[in-house]
């Protein structure tokens, strides 16, 4: 009998490392591997015909950081996300709440909300690019009516990067309002019509039971909001290239131009592992304190 379940218990074990294993297989490859590779090469100076390449232990994380372009491009991510995620996440709620009412045409308010986010970031960027087009774009051509001169958008550092801004956030508040809008068709109407019946008014209920509610949605947005913050660089291909003066190179575009356009692999390296350090702290962060001030249902 104890052979016979030993026999089971591992015909169950070898059943379970074969359901896991595609995933074990694509995370080794597609992550934990390059992730080892990144961080070995950050530890290494830049190769060249008549020089290879040596390791040089924290050289390149030093000169990262007194480098001005590193402190630059780290200011544009922050402005950049520190705007982006909140704006985003508000109009994502406000449009759910819109979408969930009842309203006429609630299907193609939800519809016409939506539509951004189908867009490649690329056509979104080029249709933008026609909208910020200095005196011949759709925002100078309306400004012109009223007497006012054209702007360059994207080409003076005073506003290229909110120029980006803001394509991002109409990129991507209509992808967040899918899980708000998810989130609010499993809140019970009970509970506003109890509000409703203590006194409650609209403040409140969103205060006391609509926000709380929806603070495991939030701090899923949030997540995503501030990797798609670090990730994003298509747009900035199509519309400024990261200038004007670097006034909007963001991280990993700073990242693929040293690897790519520089060759600089190491100090691309050693920024991708500063990046990946940031996040990690951002999810220690997340599981350690954000997970236990969330209510779960």
């Amino acid at each position: 009998m104890d052979q016979i379940a030993l026999y089971q218990r591992r015909r169950q074990s070898l059943y379970g490392w074969m359901l896991a294993a595609p995933a074990l297989i694509l995370l080794t490859v597609f992550a934990l591997i390059p992730t080892v590779t990144t961080l070995w090469a950050s530890f290494y100076s830049k190769g060249t015909v008549r020089r290879p390449s040596a390791f040089n232990g924290l050289d390149n994380y030093t000169s990262l950081i007194h480098d001005p372009a590193f402190w630059t491009v780290v200011w544009n991510n922050a402005l950049y996300a520190g705007i982006t995620i909140p704006f985003s996440i508000a109009i994502a709620l406000a449009m759910a709440l819109w979408a969930n009412a009842s309203i006429p045409l609630r299907g193609v308010v939800r519809g016409a909300y939506f539509t951004p986010t189908m867009l490649p970031m690329i056509a979104a960027a080029n249709i933008w690019l026609f909208f910020y087009t200095p005196g011949l774009g759709v925002i100078d051509s309306i400004t012109g009516l009223f007497g006012l001169p054209p702007v360059n958008w994207l080409g003076q550092p005073q506003t290229a990067l909110w120029s980006v801004i803001v394509v991002t956030i109409w990129k991507e508040a209509g992808f967040f309002m899918i899980f708000y809008l998810a989130a609010l068709q499993t809140i019970p109407p009970d509970l506003k019509e109890a509000s409703a019946i203590e006194g409650a008014g609209r403040f409140t209920y969103a205060r006391r039971v609509l926000i709380p509610l929806l603070m495991p949605t939030t701090a899923f947005v949030f997540i995503n909001a501030l990797i798609n913050s670090v990730k994003l660089i298509d747009h900035l291909f199509i519309l400024t290239k990261g200038g004007p003066n670097n006034a909007t190179k963001l991280i990993l575009y700073w990242i693929w131009e040293m690897a790519f356009a520089y060759f600089d692999r190491p100090h691309a390296a050693a920024m991708t592992v500063l990046i990946l350090l940031f996040l990690g702290a951002v999810a220690i962060f997340q599981f350690r304190v954000l997970d236990k001030r969330i209510h779960y249902r």
